[in-house]
């Protein structure tokens, strides 16, 4: 049974009507929630604004390294320190190494372009934050809505966005309803303001039926592995901040390190692979675990204790992959976009400014009494901020970072040191993260040593401690457009190459009771990166929002 049958068997749904609903509550999100609430209040108006936020609560989703730039919170809530922010850890010490197999370099502080200096910027559990932005909002009377995943777009009858619906709840495998059936609800809007991360499920479908990447370069993707550790406290330095480059990837991957000293004697170790890599027998998850062997960074990690992991696709494409914002009756902010500066390995400050803009594009329309147009005074406005200019001044990053590790940083720091950011040319991508991958004929298969358990360790355990689960008897949350397709490409011509991209062990080739392969989809471990919907070659495999609730529980991330 479809979805439209189950409507026409149990509809109508239950409509909720408001004049901002906002899907995805991470810092954007929450912040144009927050921004919106600001203004009318101001204005002495009445104005109803919701947030759907697809985890079983505000923070349950988020994951970053995270170092941020308090600026934009700033902006937004002057008085965060008296209210109780969670940014608590200012920054003591940047130290940028360049690793070899058993060797580091340090960079000297004077020489790192400035978008590695965090000098007033705080160590940060983002999670965290956005559970503060939470409070922050319904205090102010935003609905918030947790558990509650946006499914569908819904359109007017001239073609603009009038809101989304959620999720059915209650359905089995076979897509028929169960004993505890529940039809989603729609909840239309005037404006509807799209905030679910890199790499949208809803965000997907606007791109293509508005053609919103149209004037921009293909958007670029990289794979954030991390892990938060509990170390020997006369190895722990609170708000040091280490970034590394260079080995275990070769010199034509991109990719580096992060390793945050939070407080209570906690790190935050991380690693990201541009997901634009060639070889199909590469494992980012794999990497990460080789990483931490290294001795620069095992210093830290040995005698300590593995306290959570998690893993999420970060959209690392810049200004020149940025599609048009606005169309009829709705915007995307944040990461959904691709605010994120790759240069400063930052997004939330860029989340936060992105979502205050749309707000007030917003309040604009409204208080005029406009509805379901588009929103032309949001990237104009972003086109007058500061965060135009720091993206533009860190246009070229990606791109020639992309070219390899030696040219990359040289070309980085001719422009950020020499040119101030001021250089006469900008380079584009030129093609997707999934069009980059080569048939595994090309390479030899990487040898990964077996993790210990003690310092690495494999991808179920790691799972285990993202508190990831999702209801088992529901349609799958990971579909594949042509089943025939993974056995018959991945398989053959890329060695299986999801098996490998996936950092929490989803995909495996098995075989059926006659012995032909077969790909198993373990869709309960999904962490929901994105990556398998980002860097299969095909694009057959597409991510879909499970029921409410599901998927990791971050408490610390």
């Amino acid at each position: 049974m479809n979805h439209h049958d189950l409507i026409a068997e149990y509809g109508p749904r239950e409509t909720m009507e408001y004049d901002v609903v906002i899907v995805g509550g991470g810092p954007a999100g929450l912040s144009a929630a927050i921004r919106l609430k600001q203004l009318s209040q101001q204005a002495g108006a009445e104005l109803s604004v919701c947030v759907l936020e697809k985890g079983s609560e505000v923070g349950a989703h988020i994951l970053s390294g995270a170092v941020m730039d308090p600026r934009a919170l700033t902006e937004l809530l002057p008085d965060w320190r008296a209210q109780g922010a969670p940014l608590q850890v200012e920054v003591s010490a940047d130290r940028f190494l360049f690793l070899g197999k058993n060797s580091s370099v340090q960079v000297p502080n004077a020489l790192l372009p400035e978008s590695f200096k965090n000098h007033g910027n705080y160590v940060v559990s983002l999670a965290n934050v956005a559970r503060w932005l939470g409070q922050q909002a319904e205090a102010l009377g935003v609905d918030v809505f947790a558990g509650f995943a946006a499914t569908e777009v819904l359109y007017t009858p001239a073609g603009a966005v009038m809101g989304v619906a959620t999720g059915n709840v209650g359905v089995n495998k076979q897509g028929q309803p169960g004993p505890e059936f529940q039809l989603g609800m729609a909840l239309h809007a005037k404006y509807t303001l799209f905030a679910e991360g890199a790499r949208g499920h809803l965000g997907r479908q606007l791109m293509q039926r508005y053609d919103l990447q149209r004037d921009a370069a293909p958007q670029v993707y990289g794979l954030g592995i991390k892990e938060v550790w509990r170390i020997d406290p006369a190895r722990h330095q609170p708000g040091l901040v280490v970034h590394t480059a260079g080995w275990p990837l070769d010199n034509s991957t991109y990719g580096g390190s992060f390793l945050y000293h939070l407080d209570d004697h906690q790190v935050v170790v991380g690693f990201v692979v541009g997901l634009g890599y060639a070889n199909p027998y590469l494992s980012p998850f794999e990497e990460f675990q080789r990483y931490k062997t290294h001795p620069a960074i095992r210093h830290y990690l040995d005698g300590g204790k593995r306290l959570a992991y998690g893993a999420r696709a970060i959209a690392a494409g810049g200004l020149t992959s940025l599609p048009q914002l606005v169309f009829p009756g709705g915007a995307l902010i944040g990461c959904e976009a691709g605010f994120l500066n790759a240069s400063r390995i930052k997004g939330s400050h860029a989340a936060i400014k992105s979502g205050s803009l749309a707000a007030e594009a917003a309040f604009a329309a409204l208080a005029q009494s406009r509805q379901h147009d588009v929103l032309a005074d949001y990237p104009r406005a972003f086109k007058a901020s500061w965060l135009w200019q720091e993206l533009h001044r860190a246009r070229n990053f990606k791109q020639w970072m992309s070219k390899g590790l030696y040219l990359g940083s040289a070309m980085v720091g001719l422009e950020q040191l020499v040119l101030r950011g001021k250089m006469p040319w900008t380079l584009r991508h030129r093609k997707a993260d999934h069009e980059a991958l080569r048939p595994a004929e090309a390479f030899a298969p990487i040898d990964y040593p077996k993790p210990d358990g003690t310092l690495t360790f494999d991808r179920l355990s790691s799972v285990f401690l993202s508190n990831t689960n999702h209801a088992e008897n529901q349609p799958p949350h990971l579909t594949l457009k042509d089943a025939s397709v993974p056995v018959a490409v991945n398989l053959r011509t890329y060695a299986g190459v999801e098996t490998r991209f996936c950092p929490a062990g989803v995909y495996e080739f098995g075989q059926t009771e006659t012995g032909a392969d077969q790909l198993i989809i373990n869709a309960q471990n999904c962490v929901h990166c994105k990556t398998c919907d980002i860097k299969d070659p095909t694009q057959n495999i597409v991510w879909v929002a499970p029921e409410g609730g599901g998927g990791p529980n971050y408490s610390n991330m």
